[in-house]
């Protein structure tokens, strides 16, 4: 009986506390179920990230330039100088006078004879007209004088008539004829004065500066305030040359004929092939240098008189190597240190938006410390210097 009324409550299994537990590790395993993969995918795509650099932080990478450069290695001297016509003149005027008509501006061609101003010229032509015009009474007064004096030998040779008369008659004729050449020397010296209002191009050449204005009074000799003495400069183009000055303990080094390069200040990836065309035969003490000037073999319209420039004297051939030939014309370099192998490929690397992108390229031969490339780049692309391993396509740079 006693068995029968014992309590039996805690026997009973609590089916609320299960229920209460079960969400909770519902949830738990829901949430690992959903993280998990997750993880793992953000996992995965910071790894491949890395790897492809779009996470990665930016490189550091220098940038050089591709240029042309002579095959033969490195350079014995470098000196600066300037580009310079050798044939150049401020052409002005003979005569003195208000300009009146000007018909170039700065970098137009001009042929040699061509008009290019005029000063006002009435009053030569006004001189000129007195001149012909006293040439034109010489003339008449002489076709008298030679009557008078035929008519004076006649009556000479009939008695009827003097020596003293036909003497006159001859002396008359004489100062009329003389009269002649001084009246025809005054026109030849207003047609000069009048040919001298027209300014003319000594040479074929362009127009460098132009120094006077339609208006202005020029003057042949010195320009004041009130007056210019050249209405232009010009220059033969193609003329041009560097004049470079070289320090006396290094002339040795430098030679007639001898290769070199120009590099202009302007245009530093461009290299122009050139010679020595003359030594100056005089130092300048102050300085001690010599003034050398080199020639252009050839050249393009960016050469400009005026501008700065360097000169590279190559090293001389050997004796009995000749002067001209392959390995005087210039090649595209880079420096070797730009081209990486990769799959067996030769690429270098440039960048776009910030990042590294290959450019595929065909190498030549070692120039020096740089490698030439016959094909794939333009002269002047910019490209990584130093391509090392983390350098790769797409990757994030910066250049230092």
């Amino acid at each position: 009986m006693d068995a029968k009324q014992a309590d039996l409550s805690a026997l009973r299994i609590n089916r609320a506390a299960e229920a209460a537990a079960a969400p909770s590790t519902l949830r738990h395993w829901r949430w690992l179920a959903i993280g998990f993969p997750t993880a793992v995918a953000v996992l995965l795509g910071a790894i491949l990230f890395r790897t492809t650099g779009v996470l990665a932080s930016a490189v550091p990478v220098r940038l050089t330039r591709a240029a042309f450069a002579s095959p033969r290695s490195g350079a014995v001297l470098v000196a600066s100088g300037y580009v310079v016509a050798q044939r150049k003149a401020a052409v002005a005027s003979k005569g003195t006078g208000r300009l009146v008509y000007l018909g170039v501006v700065e970098g137009d061609r001009v042929r040699a004879g061509q008009v290019i101003a005029r000063i006002e010229d009435s009053d030569i032509k006004a001189q000129l007209a007195q001149a012909q015009a006293s040439l034109d009474l010489s003339r008449a007064e002489l076709r008298d004088a030679e009557h008078s004096l035929a008519r004076e030998r006649l009556l000479l040779d009939s008695a009827f008539s003097s020596q003293a008369s036909y003497d006159a008659a001859e002396a008359r004729y004489q100062r009329v004829r003389a009269s002649i050449a001084i009246a025809q020397a005054a026109v030849q010296a207003a047609e000069v004065a009048l040919e001298n209002t027209v300014i003319r191009a000594p040479f074929d050449g362009t127009v460098l500066s132009k120094n006077a204005d339609v208006g202005e009074v020029v003057a042949p000799l010195a320009a004041s305030a009130f007056s210019k003495s050249a209405v232009v400069t010009i220059a033969d183009l193609r003329s041009l040359e560097v004049e470079a000055d070289v320090a006396e303990a290094n002339l040795e080094a430098i030679a007639p004929g001898q290769l070199c390069e120009i590099v202009l200040d302007a245009y530093p990836d461009v290299r122009y092939p050139g010679y020595v065309a003359k030594v100056v035969p005089t130092a300048d003490r102050a300085k001690a240098t010599v003034q050398v000037k080199v020639a252009f073999r050839s050249y393009d319209a960016r050469v400009l008189p005026e501008m700065s420039a360097k000169v590279h004297f190559l090293p001389r051939p050997a004796r009995g190597a000749g002067g001209a030939g392959p390995d005087t014309q210039p090649v595209l370099v880079v420096p070797a240190s730009a081209v990486a192998e990769r799959n067996g490929r030769s690429l270098v690397y440039v960048v776009e938006g910030g990042r590294a992108v290959e450019v595929p390229v065909t190498v030549g031969r070692q120039v020096g410390t740089a490698v030439a490339i016959r094909e794939g780049l333009a002269a002047g692309t910019q490209v990584i210097d130093s391509v090392g391993e983390r350098v790769r396509r797409g990757v994030k740079v910066k250049e230092q």
